[in-house]
């Protein structure tokens, strides 16, 4: 079904309309009950006047019926009753009612006078044939019905004129806004990333709306800058390790053949090397994209470290380290086992590197103000304090001259990792050198 003006206005203005209708529809039944109620109360008015009439004490039933009607109408209080009390043969006994129509026993709804009047009136045959009219007149009843016609009329154009005029002003407002966040998209299309959508801080549901969208919005910014960052990085980082390949190849080609095999050998090394780098980047990539948390499950995560850090305890014996693990069990997050294990053994992996041998290592897991603080920790040299804003970015390392081991994606996989579990990842201040990771706690 096709709704018609589907425009913010246009809808507003319909439903205005299908709410004057109902109104309509309920101003007419509460007349029709008033006016039955009005009526009722002129016929019980009716009923009880001829009643007391018909009760007045005397031997000659009309002559006091009569009487009585003498002194209703001399009475100095105006009255809204008409009498007419006429004998056998039609003869006027009392009242000045002058009928139009002819008299019969019984209720007439509109009861014509000659003066042109019209009201409700009782006609009642007394025993010795007489017949006594008491009449109400209707102008009382036409006058409310034309009042209260008046107010329904007034009603009812006064909420289709109000609701009119509230739908051009929705309309008007809703306009306005999505304007403005028209504006704002079409200046990001144009290549502006700088745009947001405007928010006027009412806290309403353009307000909500424009939040989130600015939400994706910077979320999409970082990740172009993120792939301008990468993209910077590859060309640079890659340069080495590729100008490396090609010396051993051609080393391959016009070396000798006892020194053919070592140059293979080398060029082999080189691109598993290149390999490597290219897997770390495409396993940073899949976290990043946040398509793993599809995958997530109720983890255990203090049997998780436990059982990994005695797998990497034999490594740090053999260094000479001290290596110590302090993890509170019944620790567990909604995550990846796999990328849980991986982010502690990327961990762990940097300070084994990046430590002498002899060195205290510290692995510790503790749950605090609904959070999982996981840490690391290492009494080593630590890093000079300008390496530390770009620790965790790609091919980012503390030796400036990329003497040591490694490619700076370690740490770069740890925080997205965290990032992908709804975490947070942190250099401690302190001598040495320790990583925070606090994750959001599971509760059981």
């Amino acid at each position: 079904m096709r709704i018609p003006g589907r425009s913010t206005f246009g809808l507003a203005a319909l439903i205005s309309v299908v709410l004057t209708l109902g109104t309509l529809a309920i101003g007419r039944v509460a007349y029709h009950i008033t006016h039955e109620a009005i009526e009722r109360q002129l016929d019980h008015r009716i009923e009880a006047e001829t009643r007391a009439l018909l009760i007045e004490p005397g031997a000659d039933r009309s002559g006091a019926i009569g009487a009585a009607i003498q002194r209703r109408l001399a009475a100095p209080i105006a009255q809204d009753l008409d009498y007419l009390l006429v004998d056998r043969s039609g003869g006027r006994i009392a009242g000045k009612l002058d009928p139009a129509m002819p008299l019969k026993p019984g209720y007439e709804e509109f009861f014509r006078s000659r003066d042109g009047l019209v009201g409700q009136a009782m006609t009642t045959r007394l025993p010795d044939g007489a017949l006594l009219v008491v009449r109400a007149d209707r102008a009382g009843l036409r006058q409310i019905d034309r009042q209260l016609r008046a107010l329904f009329d007034w009603s009812i154009a006064g909420m289709l004129l109000l609701g009119l005029g509230g739908a051009w002003t929705l309309g008007a407002l809703t306009r306005a806004r999505l304007r403005r966040m028209d504006r704002a998209a079409l200046a990001i299309i144009e290549g502006d990333l700088s745009q947001r959508m405007p928010v006027s801080g009412s806290g309403n549901e353009f307000d909500r709306l424009a939040r989130t969208l600015n939400q994706m919005l910077d979320r999409i910014a970082a990740l172009m800058l993120n792939l301008r960052q990468v993209s910077s990085d590859v060309a640079h980082d890659l340069r080495t390790p590729l100008t490396r390949l090609r010396h051993r190849l051609e080393e391959a080609v016009q070396g000798e053949d006892a020194d053919r095999a070592a140059s293979v050998e080398a060029a082999i090394a080189q691109a598993d090397e290149l390999l490597e780098i290219f897997a770390a980047l495409l396993r940073i990539s899949e976290v990043e994209g946040l398509g793993v948390r599809k995958h997530f499950r109720p983890v255990d995560l203090s049997t998780t470290l436990t059982d990994f850090a005695e797998t990497f305890r034999p490594d740090a014996e053999q260094r000479g380290d001290r290596f110590e693990v302090d993890v509170e069990p019944g620790l567990e997050v909604l995550g990846d086992r796999r990328l849980l294990i991986q982010l502690a053994s990327n961990l762990l992996d940097n300070a084994l590197h990046h430590t002498p041998p002899g060195a205290h290592v510290r692995l510790a897991a503790r749950h605090a103000s609904g959070k999982i603080r996981l840490s690391v920790s290492d009494d080593g040299p630590g890093i000079p304090p300008e390496a530390r804003a770009r620790l965790f970015e790609r091919f980012s390392r503390a030796d400036a001259s990329r003497s040591s081991g490694g490619h700076g994606l370690g740490l770069a996989l740890v925080a997205a990792i965290t990032a992908a579990h709804h975490g947070t990842v942190t250099l401690s201040d302190g001598p040495g050198f320790e990583i925070v990771v606090s994750l959001p706690a599971r509760e059981p």
